[in-house]
C-alpha cells in the first residue's frame, strides 16, 4: 500500500514552528494529470533562494509504501531548466523503512541549492519537488 500522510502537529511544530492554522492547510503531494508519474510536493510558506545559497525545505509529509518499494525525491524540472536549481543529494531516497521512523515520524525535507545566477521567490503552495514511487531488486 502506498499513501501519503501529514506528520503529527508536535513534529510539525518541532521541524518548522508554525501554526496550527498552518499544519490544516498543508497539501498532500498529488499527480497533476492522470498520465504523470510524480507527485508534486508543495511549500508550506513562501521561499527565496539566492544564488549558491542551500535550504532545507520541510514538507510535513510522510509516505508510506511497500517493502520492496523506494520514494524517489526529484526536483521539478522546470526549476532545473529556468533558475538551475538542484537537490544537494541529486535525488532523494526515501526507504520504506523511514515511515514513522522513532527520530522524526518519516518527516520527508528537501534540500536544495541554487547553482544559477537569479534568486529565486516561490510562493507558499507553490511546488518545489516530485515523488515518484518505484519498485527495486536486491541480490
Amino acid at each position: 500500500m502506498r499513501k501519503f500522510e501529514k506528520i503529527s502537529f508536535n513534529q510539525f511544530q518541532k521541524d518548522t514552528n508554525l501554526t496550527e492554522t498552518e499544519y490544516e492547510q498543508l497539501e498532500l503531494p498529488e499527480r497533476s494529470t492522470r498520465n504523470s508519474a510524480g507527485y508534486d510536493f508543495y511549500l508550506l510558506t513562501d521561499f527565496t533562494l539566492l544564488p549558491n545559497e542551500i535550504k532545507t525545505i520541510p514538507t510535513g509529509i510522510k509516505a508510506q509504501m511497500n517493502n520492496d518499494e523506494v520514494l524517489l525525491i526529484i526536483i521539478r524540472s522546470s526549476l532545473g531548466t529556468k533558475y538551475n536549481i538542484r537537490l544537494v543529494n541529486q535525488i532523494g531516497i526515501i526507504d520504506s523503512d523511514y515511515y514513522n521512523n522513532e527520530s522524526n515520524e518519516g518527516h520527508i525535507f528537501i534540500k536544495v541549492q541554487n547553482e544559477g545566477t537569479k534568486i529565486l521567490n516561490l510562493a507558499k503552495g507553490d511546488r518545489i519537488g516530485q515523488g515518484i514511487f518505484t519498485k527495486y531488486l536486491i541480490t
